[in-house]
């Protein structure tokens, strides 16, 4: 059994530009907190092996996604819940003036930076 508490700062930034903290991990999947600021649009992505499932915490944003059920851009308000199945493709942007905040579950466990390959989005990246 685990428990662990949310870091005051960052610990990495994500391969598409979000601040990450790292809360939880395990054999079956790890947890994050992300931050995108008012106004950035972070790179497009597509992951090779893992699936997320994303809860927005607070902030404003918009992620496009598209697979080969089809394509589409939601709205990321405080209580929306998304699933990025693995092999789709997504970008994400904050377009609020507060950040963007989510807790992102991965799996299985992120292997690694390696994960993301980078594609063509449909916003223009602000985050590098």
């Amino acid at each position: 059994m685990k428990t662990t508490k949310l870091g005051a700062v960052a610990d990495a930034r994500s391969p598409a530009g979000a601040d990450i903290r790292f809360i939880m991990d395990g054999p079956t999947g790890n947890m994050i907190h992300s931050t995108v600021p008012p106004g950035q649009i972070n790179r497009a992505t597509r992951h090779r092996t893992v699936s997320e499932f994303w809860h927005v915490l607070e902030g404003q944003g918009q992620i496009w996604r598209r697979n080969g059920d089809g394509e589409e851009t939601v709205d990321l308000v405080a209580g929306v819940s998304i699933d990025i199945p693995v092999g789709t493709s997504f970008q994400y942007r904050c377009t609020g003036t507060t950040p963007l905040k989510f807790i992102c579950i991965s799996m299985p466990p992120w292997p690694g930076d390696e994960e993301a390959t980078y594609v063509d989005g449909v916003w223009e990246p602000t985050a590098s």
